[in-house]
């Protein structure tokens, strides 16, 4: 199984999750481009990056800004989030040689993706999304990403993974499930996140266990709610999800955020003889 670390705040730069990434066995960062030093005009130029991973002998896989919001109702909001994505994989088609030398080739190399929820009309009695209002505008957005994304993408070995974050919209679902009509999307399971919810993606994630593709491995409990914490710290049975993850060549990011965390959770997987 191929397993990596996500950009950690307390890592100044890339080089630093370089550098820790290698020492802990880890095979890959997801660079984070919430982050202002993983923006796509900073990671374009991909020498330094490539650089970087081939003195370590690792990859990188990218995880798009949370924000992007593809279907925003204001055209110039929405084109800008699309030519990021156009931009994106054109750093991630650059990065495509590393992932040949250094993971593993039937794995796809990703873009990790949110579906963003949009904005809610609050009413005396209930609260209205509007993209569940106006789905069918909603749908078209959907479907230009979706044109756009396989042309863009074309014949490279590249998929963008839409992952669960706070529970699926019922309209989110339709348009994942339009996506995913797509060979060049599938599923992030974030685990972590799910068990933080009541696991209420589940059913859903399960119902389309074929396109799972990557995982973000972190444990959590529901009551509180919490996630991101390192493995063994939580209520999940992780064995099982690293199973499914391993039946499904899925890779699988250790999502916590802290290095301790990540350290924690690469002996656990030692201990338990995943890793």
């Amino acid at each position: 199984m191929q397993f990596g670390m996500p950009t950690l705040i307390e890592n100044k730069t890339v080089e630093d999750n370089v550098n820790l990434c290698k020492s802990l066995g880890l095979k890959f960062i997801e660079l984070n481009m919430n982050f202002p030093e993983y923006q796509v005009e900073k990671i374009e130029e991909t020498e330094r990056l490539q650089s970087l991973a081939k003195e370590a002998g690792i990859y990188y896989t990218i995880h798009l800004d949370e924000n992007l919001n593809i279907a925003d109702f204001n055209k110039l909001v929405s084109n800008a989030y699309l030519e990021t994505v156009r931009r994106s994989i054109e750093v991630t088609k650059k990065l495509l040689c590393l992932r040949d030398k250094y993971g593993d080739v039937s794995q796809p190399l990703t873009l990790n993706m949110h579906m963003h929820h949009g904005i809610f009309i609050t009413l005396p009695d209930r609260k209205v999304q509007m993209y569940d209002r106006d789905f069918d505008t909603y749908m078209k957005s959907f479907a230009v990403f979706k044109d756009k994304c396989e042309e863009w993408i074309g014949d490279s070995d590249i998929m963008i993974a839409i992952e669960n974050t706070d529970g699926f919209r019922d309209y989110e679902k339709k348009a994942i499930e339009f996506l995913l009509e797509s060979p060049v999307f599938g599923i992030t399971w974030d685990i972590g996140h799910s068990k933080g919810i009541g696991e209420k993606d589940v059913p859903f994630i399960k119902e389309h266990v074929d396109n799972l593709i990557h995982f973000h491995i972190h444990d959590g409990k529901e009551n509180p709610p919490k996630n991101h914490l390192a493995l063994g710290d939580g209520e999940i049975d992780l064995l099982d999800r690293l199973n499914l993850a391993k039946e499904r060549n899925a890779r699988c990011v250790l999502e916590t955020k802290t290095i301790e965390a990540l350290k924690n959770s690469v002996k656990w997987l030692n201990d338990n003889g995943v890793f």
